[in-house]
């Protein structure tokens, strides 16, 4: 189900990156840099004033932000330790002087 999510995450991101042959008849839908530029300068300035607003919710947010790097240590030490074992198996099959059997890993 999570890969359904995330494929479709995305395929809507490609979908709205790729050039359209198209153009919009509606003004509305027409933007320049200039303008993008202020609206992303305002988007960035509501984001900075967010932590003097909503305190708590940087408090968690912060605390989400620890927990997940945490998480990522983990799988990544267990992820260093699978690989170092199939290499340790790996290289005491080579010794022995036979192939490693995948089925076996």
């Amino acid at each position: 189900m999570f890969f359904l999510l995330r494929m479709a995450f995305w395929l809507g991101v490609v979908c709205v990156l790729l050039p359209s042959s198209t153009k919009s008849t509606s003004p509305d839908a027409q933007i320049n840099a200039t303008e993008a530029v202020t609206l992303a300068s305002a988007a960035v300035s509501d984001v900075r004033g967010f932590c003097e607003r909503q305190p708590d919710a940087c408090v968690t947010g912060g605390k989400v932000a620890t927990a997940l790097g945490h998480k990522a240590e983990a799988g990544a030490r267990t992820l260093y330790e699978f690989i170092t074992k199939l290499r340790e198996k790996s290289a005491s099959a080579e010794k022995a002087g036979t192939k490693a059997d995948p089925k076996a890993l």
